[in-house]
């Protein structure tokens, strides 16, 4: 059940995609664990940059890129979450100003690095130091880039995290999701809500999106959306059963009927989906506080015993 490795998932494979003018999705194949995307717009004299990358050399090429493509200095770095594999190479972005989420701070400053040692099998991840946001906001800010306005929301609940948060850009009508959306991936919410996420769909559908750049995967539409809302509706059903049945998660996961999105990378992401949902069911509310140790241990049991594989 483990991923197997593309022709081509280093660095080099990333591609910087243009989808309006001056504004840019850093994609990197193949979006699995710790292979995230970033955003990029640009401005007469400076650059804003969404999120970096979860290893010193991937950023390295992340910034190298961009310069290489803008030729101004990143002023601004936005930090959709506090996930290590958007927010570590933080520290190299050394003369931007770092805006997030103010959950997203206050996890970075009581988290550091996290690497997950015996988790994942990752073999080099640089010197990596944490640096948390500067600028923090509880609900929304807005951002002036020359002439592009770019409007910043938090999901307004807890979804793939605690602090997720878009960034939109009206007249170009994209939306920068973070890991909201998964595109080829499995979505994953057990550090923040199975039925916040559900909700942050709707809130995404409001803004009416032509191009969406996702957290993982390829810049899409926004008929991902749909895609993500009905796997979490898969996984409510599936731990409603379930948990009827007195099934474990781990249990119910291996008994579960995936259907079409059995084509989506990181099945293992499953079996901590419906510890999630159990919880939920149990009482807990969106973002409550859950020991995240069985869930580990289960979606390694479902691989088998072996690390999560990841690529990074």
């Amino acid at each position: 059940m483990s991923n197997s490795a593309p022709a081509d998932i280093s660095p080099d494979a990333a591609h910087l995609d243009e989808v309006a003018a001056g504004v840019f999705g850093y994609v990197q194949p193949d979006g699995t664990w710790w292979i995230n995307n970033c955003g990029v717009i640009t401005g007469p004299d400076r650059t804003v940059l969404i999120d970096t990358c979860g290893t010193e050399r991937r950023t390295r090429h992340l910034l190298e890129t961009v310069q290489a493509r803008t030729g101004t200095r990143v002023s601004t770095l936005i930090n959709t979450q506090h996930h290590g594999d958007h927010t570590h190479g933080n520290y190299l972005v050394d003369e931007a100003v770092i805006v997030g989420h103010e959950l997203c701070r206050e996890l970075i400053v009581g988290h550091g690095i996290t690497k997950y040692e015996g988790i994942f099998d990752v073999e080099d991840w640089g010197d990596l130091r944490a640096r948390p946001p500067d600028l923090t906001f509880r609900d929304a800010l807005t951002l002036h880039i020359g002439d592009l306005r770019a409007e910043v929301y938090y999901a307004g609940t807890a979804a793939h995290t605690t602090n997720d948060i878009v960034v939109w850009l009206p007249e170009q009508s994209v939306l920068f999701s973070g890991d909201l959306v998964f595109n080829g991936g499995t979505p994953f919410a057990i550090m923040g809500s199975i039925a916040g996420s559900r909700t942050a769909m709707e809130f995404l559908r409001g803004f009416g999106a032509a191009t969406i750049i996702p957290g993982h995967g390829n810049i899409c539409g926004p008929e991902h959306i749909d895609q993500v809302d009905g796997y979490f509706d898969f996984i409510q059903q599936t731990a409603t059963a379930a948990h009827s049945a007195g099934l474990t998660p781990l249990q119910a996961a291996r008994e579960a009927d995936l259907g079409v999105f059995g084509e989506l990378s990181d099945s293992e992401r499953l079996v901590a989906n419906l510890h999630r949902a159990y919880a939920e069911i149990d009482g807990l509310p969106p973002g409550g506080e859950l020991d995240i140790r069985p869930a580990i241990a289960d979606m390694i049991a479902w691989n088998d015993g072996q690390p999560i594989r990841c690529f990074v």
